[in-house]
């Protein structure tokens, strides 16, 4: 810190001070951007075979279901077993997955149906990658008092792929093809699997493993619902999963038959959602109460409805971009904030069971919305599907904000008795800076 107390860069990246934490966030970075990039090319594939919108959804569905389904017993297994271990494992699995997909659409036999298949066999693995990799950040920073940081890091980390991303996605398919995405992403894990590998992680004890799965999967229900803010935390995120997420389905058919562009067309609306959720961060980040943060849930929340409402019913690519800016915007004020309240105040050797669960509000509701977009829009169109999915978000964020001030009276004892509201401010705090470029 300067003497005037403002932050430097040294304090504002201090997670990378650790060796493992910085092998892990240049190979996630790496990897990340090819994940973006697949799934971008996904979502074109299906589209250009098929033509169908409900198809998209169905596809969609098939991906992320698995992390509705497995997500509560997965966080149990992550807090047992090596969380190292584990991501190896999930990331190899996925950059396999990545190769046949490339190897399947560039000798031009790829069909609905494999995508599906292979789609759900990611949706598998993520069930457990999800939760074993947002725990892990603990392991690699070893102190709470930079978890915060690590964070806002993680947050700007997976923002900036989705940034550059869709925008090369866009551009490799324009000249070369979905096949040629899937191979860049499935090399593109080669950097994440070696950063693990190299990292020097000191023995962590897990969790009694002589107790029941589903013994510990009660305790994880118990202890994740049975706190009033976690609990209303969560619904407002299923909510905006179920009902809001659903425009990601949506886009092909916007670029394509409301704006009549092209990939490079879903390439630019995905990256104006993904500019936005980086300048999330730096809001964010000149926050300094922190125990007002949760009164941004709401509004966040609202903002990202008003961006969908007012984007289904533009039909210009600059104001699309715009209103799509806001919804990503506000989208990423809501997961951020619910990611970072819920990371600092669980117990350590429950935090893979809370993060699975953050994990199935978040992505496992997205696949139950992907399926009723894709529907939906079959039968009345992506503009009004998109336009009620919207007003479902701003619904709940109305109901959310009546609890409000509830909600904060439970938080406030939790942050003095854990000693983690200077540690909450300081981490948000410290990703101001991490955005001198757009950030999330």
């Amino acid at each position: 810190m300067t003497p005037t107390g403002a932050p430097t860069g040294a304090s504002i990246f201090r997670s990378l001070r650790y060796r493992n934490y910085r092998l892990f966030f240049g190979g996630q970075s790496i990897s990340l951007i090819g994940t973006w990039m697949q799934h971008i090319a996904m979502s074109w594939l299906v589209y250009r075979l098929t033509n169908s919108v409900f198809l998209l959804g169905v596809v969609a569905f098939c991906a992320q279901i698995p992390a509705f389904v497995l997500s509560p017993f997965t966080g149990v297994l992550a807090d047992r077993w090596n969380r190292r271990g584990i991501l190896i494992v999930t990331q190899t699995i996925s950059m396999v997955q990545a190769f046949l997909l490339a190897v399947l659409t560039l000798a031009g036999v790829i069909q609905v149906w494999q995508v599906i298949v292979l789609g759900m066999l990611l949706g598998c693995v993520n069930s457990l990658d999800i939760p074993a990799r947002q725990s892990f950040i603990m392991d690699m920073v070893e102190k709470r008092e930079v978890l915060g940081n690590a964070i806002a890091l993680n947050s700007f980390m997976f923002n900036f792929a989705r940034l550059v991303g869709p925008s090369l996605a866009g551009i490799i398919i324009a000249y070369s093809g979905e096949g040629t995405c899937f191979l860049l992403n499935g090399v593109s894990f080669l950097c994440v699997i070696g950063s693990l590998l190299a990292m020097e992680i000191a023995v962590r004890r897990h969790g009694a493993r002589d107790s029941r799965l589903l013994h510990d999967l009660r305790e994880g229900l118990a202890y994740t619902f049975g706190f009033t803010p976690i609990r209303s935390i969560l619904l407002l995120l299923s909510v905006s999963s179920l009902m809001g997420m659903s425009y990601v389905v949506l886009m092909p058919v916007f670029a394509r038959d409301i704006l009549h562009g092209g990939p490079q067309t879903l390439g630019f609306l995905m990256a104006a959602a993904g500019v936005g959720a980086l300048l999330a961060t730096v809001y964010l980040a000149s926050r300094k109460d922190v125990l007002r943060l949760g009164k941004m849930l709401p509004v966040s929340t609202a903002l990202f409805a008003a961006g969908l409402i007012a984007f289904s019913l533009s039909r210009v690519l600059w104001l699309s971009l715009s209103l799509l800016f806001v919804a990503g915007f506000g989208m990423m004020v809501q997961m951020a904030l619910s990611n970072t309240v819920l990371q600092v105040i669980v117990d350590d050797d429950k935090r893979g069971r809370v993060m699975s669960f953050y994990t199935m509000s978040f992505m496992g509701m997205a696949p139950l919305g992907s399926l009723l977009a894709g529907y939906l829009a079959s039968r009345i169109g992506a503009p009004h599907t998109l336009m009620i999915g919207g007003l479902a978000c701003a619904l709940a964020a109305l109901v959310f904000a009546l609890r409000i001030e509830e909600l904060q009276r439970m938080l406030h004892p939790v942050y003095r008795r854990m000693g983690i509201i200077p540690e909450v401010a300081s981490g948000i705090q410290a990703a101001v800076e991490l955005t001198a470029p757009p950030e999330d």
